[in-house]
């Protein structure tokens, strides 16, 4: 036997020899790969990891500690890290972390990939695109990182991570208009790399009206230039939003929708209702259902609404506009134009009004400007209305009033009406609505026989009533009379005839809604304008 058969058998006899050997060579190999990976060394570590960062996302990155342990499985804890766009020192860093731990196996770092990353208080702050800034002097694209960083970057993904308490922001260009501000207490993201788009799904708690949202969707690439050029999209629900923290107005919302665009400029659609909406000035709770596209432009904070299509009872309208901040105020200010082509005057009117029923039916159509300012007050003290509207085939709930109604119809026809029926009035005029107060500078009430224009103030806490105006008849004083009554009343057609027959009557109604008082405005029997309009008469509170 040679020697060299001789020392093969002897190492057959022994194969935990060559078993000891193998598993040698392969940890010698695992060492050269981790190596090729990690460094061994934290303060290494932490070096290599603000570089490579550094490259990827052009930043200037700071990470106070990072700790770290290979075998038997890879885990790492860091504490303070900040990420700041380079150059960007008038805002706050794009990235902050409290603290961090990632976990792993040697497998898994081998494929460059971490399993899981646990992140403490993140906080997400995303500038203003300083490239759309004309003040700006950085107008020359950032240098493309090393290829080697970023193929680093690049190539390690993380499995899963997640995020609590973190905080995303958009902060506006406008530094006197507030960021927009989401809390979320609960984020998952999956397949984590800054170079695709990055599962995730998230909890949020939605500060005013409070509530719960639930989100999922995609996010990224991340853009490492402009970071607010970053895509996102995906789907919602808000849940269990309490209006009751806005005065005057109460109701549990409910909301689903999705969403797409970037970090900048985010398009929402969106269904909303709120089974039981309640506007305290009446306290009659309605359902009321809305749909909506909405783009929150990230640039100054602002929600732009470009279509809201809502419905309520029997009454449906259409609005654009949008919340927005103003110089000068508080808080965000909604500021929309409203359209009703198609309402019902009791749906408005069961709104504001406390009765059982509303006082008056009818159909409405209106146009108006709303405005919303922020504030603690009451919804009805700060809500502000200028506008148009025309009821037609108007009817009264009381039928005293509405029997009123029907004996003027009958008593100002020219030829006279041989019994009262039923006269539905048609209205038209003009509103503005400022501190709780209905102003009505012009307004048309037209039944069969009477034109009654009228101008004046109703004031929506107060209820009370102060209108002057003029009656417009079809026939003559004396000719709503008869018999002896007739006779008497000639002289007096001298004092009220207009132009073209008839009578032109000045009137008044003052009071409370609960008890109105109509009389003859004796002030202005014998002072008529030729167009019948009242002078101006102090506010109604």
């Amino acid at each position: 036997m040679t020697d060299m058969q001789s020392s093969v058998a002897r190492r057959i006899q022994h194969p935990w020899r060559v078993a000891a050997l193998v598993v040698a060579l392969v940890v010698v190999a695992l060492v050269i790969a981790l190596a090729s990976v990690l460094p061994f060394s934290s303060e290494t570590a932490r070096r290599k990891v603000i570089e490579v960062l550094s490259a990827r996302l052009d930043a200037e990155v700071e990470l106070s500690e990072l700790r770290f342990r290979v075998l038997p499985q890879f885990h790492a804890e860091g504490v303070g890290l900040t990420i700041r766009h380079r150059g960007r020192r008038d805002v706050p860093p794009l990235i902050s972390i409290k603290q961090f731990s990632a976990e792993g196996n040697v497998f898994s770092l081998l494929r460059r990939h971490i399993t899981r990353l646990t992140v403490d208080e993140l906080d997400i702050e995303i500038p203003p695109d300083r490239n759309r800034d004309p003040l700006s002097d950085r107008d020359s694209p950032a240098s493309e990182p090393p290829e080697g960083d970023a193929g680093i970057a690049r190539a390690f993904v993380i499995d899963e991570l997640l995020a609590k308490d973190a905080r995303f922001v958009i902060i506006p260009r406008d530094t006197d208009k507030l960021p927009k501000v989401w809390s979320i207490h609960d984020l998952r993201m999956q397949s984590v790399s800054l170079d695709r788009p990055m599962p995730f799904t998230a909890s949020l708690e939605n500060a005013v009206p409070p509530g719960a949202i639930e989100t999922s969707g995609s996010f990224g690439p991340w853009g490492r230039k402009e970071p607010g050029q970053t895509p996102l999209e995906g789907k919602f629900t808000f849940e269990r939003a309490d209006l009751g923290v806005f005065k005057g107005i109460s109701g549990i919302l409910a909301a689903k929708g999705t969403f797409e665009g970037t970090l900048e400029r985010i398009e929402v659609h969106g269904v909303t209702d709120i089974p039981n909406f309640t506007v305290m000035a009446g306290g009659h709770p309605m359902p009321l259902h809305a749909t909506y596209h909405a783009i929150v432009d990230g640039t100054n904070g602002d929600t732009l609404l470009e279509k809201v299509d809502a419905s309520f009872l029997n009454t449906s309208l259409t609005a654009r506009g949008g919340v927005v901040k103003r110089p000068g105020k508080g808080g965000r200010t909604v500021e929309l134009d409203v359209v009703i082509d198609d309402g019902r005057l009791e749906d408005v009117l069961l709104m504001a009004v406390k009765t059982p029923t509303p006082p008056m039916s009818g159909a409405l159509k209106m146009t108006t400007r709303f405005e919303l300012p922020p504030g603690d007050r009451d919804v009805v003290e700060k809500l502000q209305l200028d506008g148009v509207f025309t009821i037609a085939n108007a009817s009264f709930a009381s039928p005293l009033v509405q029997s009123k109604i029907n004996e003027l119809s009958r008593r100002t026809q020219a030829q006279g009406a041989s019994q009262a029926t039923k006269a539905v009035s048609q209205f038209a005029g003009r509103f503005t609505l400022r501190a709780g107060e209905l102003a009505l500078p012009h307004v048309t009430f037209d039944v069969p026989g009477s034109a009654i224009r009228l101008s004046g103030r109703y004031g929506l806490v107060s209820e009370r009533i102060d209108f002057a105006g003029m009656i417009f008849t079809d026939a003559a004083i004396s000719e709503m009379m008869t018999g002896y009554k007739s006779l008497l009343l000639k002289p007096v057609d001298l004092v009220f005839k207009r132009d073209g027959g008839g009578s032109a009557i000045p009137i008044k109604i003052t009071g409370t809604r609960r008890e109105p008082a109509f009389g003859l405005d004796k002030g202005r029997v014998f002072n008529r304008t030729p167009s019948g309009d009242p002078p101006r008469r102090a506010p109604a509170r």
